[in-house]
C-alpha cells in the first residue's frame, strides 16, 4: 500500500485548479456565423422562430437575419459570397442562374402551398372593383392586376389564377409591385386585382379594401428554397446542417400547431412590422416535414416560363447538379439524435 503525503495532496489539489474544465471551453469557441436573407412574409416564420427561440444556437450556429428584396437579389448576393444564404422563390431568373452556372447551392424547401382553403396565397379583387360589379376573373379582361414581377412565383400564381377564368397575363394589364404596395393601389382604384401574400391579405381583408377571388390555383405548389453559397458549402457543411437542423425543428414546430402560440405569433410580428392579432388564424404556407423538395411542381414552373419564352436555354435546369439532399439528409439525422 502506498501513502500520499499531505504536501503531495496539496499539490495536486493546486494542479487540478488550475485546469480549465472542458464544458465551458467548448462554450467558449465562438460559433459558425450564417447572414441569412429574408423577406418579411409569414412563410419566412421558420426562420424567425429559429433565431428568436435559440434553435440556430442549440445546434452550434450562429444566424443573423437580414432583409432583402427580391429573388434577383438573393441569388446575385448569394452568387458573389457577399452572404451566406438566403431564401429564394422559383422563377424565369433563378432558373436562368442555374443554368448558367451561379454558384449556390440548394439545400431544401423553404415554403410550400398547402393543398387547402383559405391560401396563403390568394388572387385578390380590390373591393372597388367588387362594388363595381366585377366579381369574376374573366370580368377582369383588360383591367389592371397587380404582379409581385414578371419571372417569379408570383406571376406564375397569378396565371394560373386567370386561366380559371379563361384568361391569360396577355389578357390584363400588369402592374408589378411588391405585396406591401397593394393597400394604396386598391384603396386608390390603382388595380382592379392582384397577388397577395400574408400576412398582407389578411390586413386588406380587414381594412375592407379587398375580397379573395381565387384560392384553389396553386395547391402542392413549391413556393420557395433555401440556397447557400457554394464555396461557403465546401469549406462550412457542418455549419450549414447546423442552420438546416435548426430551420427543420422550426419548422415542425409551426406546422404541428405552433402557431397557436401567441409567443410565436409575437416573433412573427416583429419580423413582418405587423400585430400579432393580424396573424392569429391567417392560413399558412406549410413545407415537407423532411424539407425535401418537390420536384414535379418546380419543373412545372419552369416549363410555364418556357412557354412565355423567359428561358434562355433549351432542356431542364441543372437543378440536381446543385440540390444537397447529402447535406439536407445529415440535417434530419442531426434534428433525430437532438430533437
Amino acid at each position: 500500500m502506498s501513502f500520499v503525503s499531505r504536501r503531495d495532496l496539496m499539490t495536486a489539489t493546486v494542479v487540478a485548479a488550475l485546469i480549465p474544465v472542458a464544458a465551458p471551453v467548448v462554450w467558449a469557441q465562438k460559433l459558425p456565423k450564417v447572414d441569412f436573407l429574408y423577406s418579411p412574409f409569414a412563410d419566412y416564420a421558420p426562420f424567425f422562430v429559429a433565431k428568436e427561440l435559440g434553435f440556430f444556437r442549440d445546434y452550434g450556429v450562429e444566424v443573423t437575419l437580414s432583409p432583402k428584396g427580391g429573388t434577383a437579389e438573393t441569388i446575385q448576393l448569394l452568387a458573389s459570397g457577399n452572404v451566406e444564404a438566403g431564401a429564394a422563390t422559383w422563377g424565369a431568373g433563378l432558373f436562368n442562374a442555374l443554368d448558367r452556372g451561379a454558384t449556390v447551392a440548394i439545400i431544401a424547401t423553404s415554403a410550400r402551398m398547402p393543398s387547402t382553403v383559405p391560401s396563403p396565397s390568394p388572387f385578390m379583387v380590390s373591393q372597388k372593383a367588387w362594388d363595381a360589379g366585377i366579381r369574376s376573373v374573366a370580368a377582369l379582361k383588360g383591367k389592371r392586376v397587380g404582379i409581385p414581377g414578371p419571372s417569379g412565383f408570383g406571376m406564375f400564381s397569378v396565371a394560373k389564377a386567370l386561366e380559371k377564368g379563361g384568361l391569360t397575363v396577355e389578357d390584363v394589364e400588369a402592374v408589378y409591385l411588391p405585396p406591401p404596395a397593394t393597400a394604396a393601389a386598391f384603396a386608390n382604384g390603382g388595380l382592379e386585382a392582384g397577388w397577395s401574400i400574408e400576412p398582407f391579405a389578411g390586413q386588406l381583408e380587414k381594412q375592407g379594401l379587398g375580397r379573395r377571388l381565387v384560392e384553389d390555383h396553386t395547391f402542392g405548389t413549391e413556393l420557395g428554397l433555401i440556397a447557400f453559397n457554394q464555396d461557403f458549402v465546401a469549406k462550412n457543411e457542418d455549419a450549414v446542417v447546423r442552420f438546416m437542423a435548426g430551420y427543420l425543428k422550426a419548422a415542425r414546430l409551426l406546422d404541428k400547431g405552433g402557431w397557436k402560440d401567441d409567443k410565436i405569433l409575437d416573433i412573427v410580428a416583429k419580423y413582418t412590422g405587423t400585430e400579432r392579432d393580424s396573424l392569429r388564424g391567417i392560413p399558412y404556407t406549410v413545407r415537407s416535414e423532411d424539407g425535401a423538395i418537390d420536384m414535379a411542381s418546380v419543373r412545372e414552373q419552369e416549363e410555364f416560363f418556357r412557354k412565355r419564352g423567359a428561358l434562355e436555354y433549351k432542356g431542364q435546369a441543372k437543378i440536381d447538379a446543385v440540390y444537397r439532399r447529402d447535406l439536407l439528409k445529415r440535417a434530419n439525422e442531426l434534428v433525430a439524435s437532438k430533437p
